[in-house]
């Protein structure tokens, strides 16, 4: 897909009023300040942001830091260039705005939350935002150890968070290393030596293992690109917690991820890699036909190749790979017109569905700007979605909503892996489908070749996705079945379902 057009000149302008703005002004390591201000716009412009962000990148620091003023960047560049540039002014406030939002949101301690609303008028502010995070991260050697420590602290609190929550893996990512690298260098060096120790020893049978596979595509004409992917050091941390510091049992630490043309191709692929090696049982993931709940796509398939070695395949195609690396900024590139219209013209509701709690967010802060006091409690699950997370007995987490049971966790891992199931073990002990799961907890499904699922099992699920799968199956094997949430069925109703159903038909 060709770039986002531009105009050049007026980016170029940008950059001469703000070098002019910013002239004689410093940073702590000693360079011209303009350099900050470049480096949030050439970062605004990897992400492929709109020519509107990227000015306001460009300027962002100008009406806090020098005499330029709203008015004069709106004479120049428009209404929404000064809006942007406007709001990430406030964010750089964040301490007197989060204590102006506890007048209206005084049942909310989340900065995050805050941080959020208030700026949801327009997303681009938080991505403007981010850029100038990151940038500041990647120059924080030049402050003092407490400075150091609390712009860390803060990055892996509130801004790691946000750029998850946009789903800008790549950049939540960077802020992570960056943040845990400052926070706790010592550990974060074992976990850096640890893992070059265990890339030195799997280099060549991974090279090999990438060899094989890419021999293969091209036999078989198949057009791709290839990358390796490591776990990232904080990543690590986290899931070395909950496997007692065993990395024998880290599965992911290192993927090969193939990127192709189309969705056909990824299954292709994946049938492909499978011949060349043995696929481990459970360990086959199709992010593509069951999306993650924020959008992610992908297959992924640990494999143990022809030398012993575990590897993990990752498959997808450009686009995919683009939104799980950058996300919402993503999405601007591919549906630059159709974001920037609902942003100007109000109408939020034709954002892609994965994006609709930003709805939420604007309404709450047209309520809020207007004196309005609101209640957050709904917003929070709106914006957040409130998850659990779970493992399986191989250890792969496993998100759900908060609220899901055992049937939840079967449904989301296969389909079929919901419809045979006949029980559920959670951390060691048999429970009923009806037990409700809680982050941490591991899940094991018991299933059986002949057992089908039943209308009963309604009153088992609570996601959306579980629920859909077992109405299909239910209306697959009953024709006549229709779901009706106040009177439910219950198991022992099943075999005689149908003709009880048809019955009343026929009378009707």
């Amino acid at each position: 897909m060709d770039k986002i057009s531009r105009n050049d000149k007026r980016i170029k302008k940008a950059i001469d009023i703000a070098t002019k703005a910013h002239e004689g002004q410093l940073r702590k390591t000693g360079e011209p300040y303009i350099i900050h201000p470049l480096a949030v716009m050439e970062i605004l412009k990897d992400w492929n942001m709109d020519e509107d962000s990227i000015v306001a990148g460009v300027l962002h620091d100008t009406v806090e830091d020098t005499d330029l003023t709203l008015k004069e960047i709106e004479d120049e560049f428009g209404k929404d260039v000064a809006f942007l540039v406007n709001g990430v002014t406030k964010l750089g406030k964040a301490r007197s705005d989060m204590k102006n939002l506890d007048e209206y949101l005084p049942e909310t301690s989340d900065n995050l939350l805050k941080l959020l609303i208030a700026t949801g008028q327009d997303i681009r502010v938080l991505i403007i935002k981010l850029a100038d995070r990151l940038h500041n991260l990647r120059t924080l050697g030049a402050l003092p150890p407490a400075k150091q420590q609390k712009i860390a602290r803060e990055s892996l609190e509130v801004f790691a968070p946000l750029a998850d929550r946009l789903q800008m893996g790549r950049v939540r990512v960077e802020i992570e290393e960056t943040s845990f690298r400052y926070l706790n260098p010592r550990r974060y060096e074992e976990l850096k030596s640890l893992t070059a120790d265990r890339l030195k020893r799997a280099d060549k049978k991974l090279k090999n293992a990438q060899h094989a596979v890419e021999e293969l595509l091209k036999k078989e004409c198949i057009h791709y690109d290839c990358d390796g992917r490591v776990k990232s050091i904080y990543s690590l941390h986290k899931k070395l917690a909950k496997y007692d510091q065993n990395i024998d049992r880290i599965y992911d630490l290192i993927a090969l991820r193939f990127i192709v043309d189309d969705v056909t191709t990824c299954y292709l692929v994946l049938g492909l890699i499978h011949s060349l090696f043995v696929p481990m049982d459970g360990r086959i993931k199709d992010y593509i036909a069951m999306p993650k709940q924020n959008g992610y796509q992908s297959i992924h398939t640990t494999v143990i190749t022809k030398d012993k070695q575990v590897v993990e395949f990752q498959i997808r195609t450009k686009e995919m790979h683009d939104y799980a690396e950058r996300g919402l900024a993503a999405t601007f590139f591919y549906n630059e017109q159709k974001l920037t219209s609902a942003y100007t013209e109000g109408r939020v509701s034709k954002l892609p569905s994965h994006l609709l709690w930003i709805k939420e967010l604007q309404e709450t802060a047209t309520k809020l700007a207007s004196g309005e006091k609101v209640d957050t409690k709904k917003l929070r699950l709106t914006l957040f979605a409130d998850k659990i997370f779970v493992y399986t007995p191989k250890g792969d987490i496993i998100d759900l909503p908060k609220g899901s049971m055992p049937l939840d966790f079967a449904y989301r891992l296969h389909s079929e892996i919901g419809a045979s199931c006949t029980g559920a073990i959670v951390n060691g002990k048999m429970v009923g489908l009806n037990t409700k799961l809680h982050s941490g907890d591991i899940v094991e499904i018991i299933t059986a070749r002949n057992a089908k699922p039943n209308p009963g099992w309604l009153d088992k699920v609570g996601s959306k996705h579980a629920r859909h799968k077992l109405l299909s199956q239910l209306h697959a094997l009953f024709p006549n079945f229709v779901a009706n949430p106040d009177s439910r069925p219950s198991a022992k109703d099943t075999p005689n379902l149908a003709k009880s159903q048809q019955k009343k038909k026929t009378k009707k």
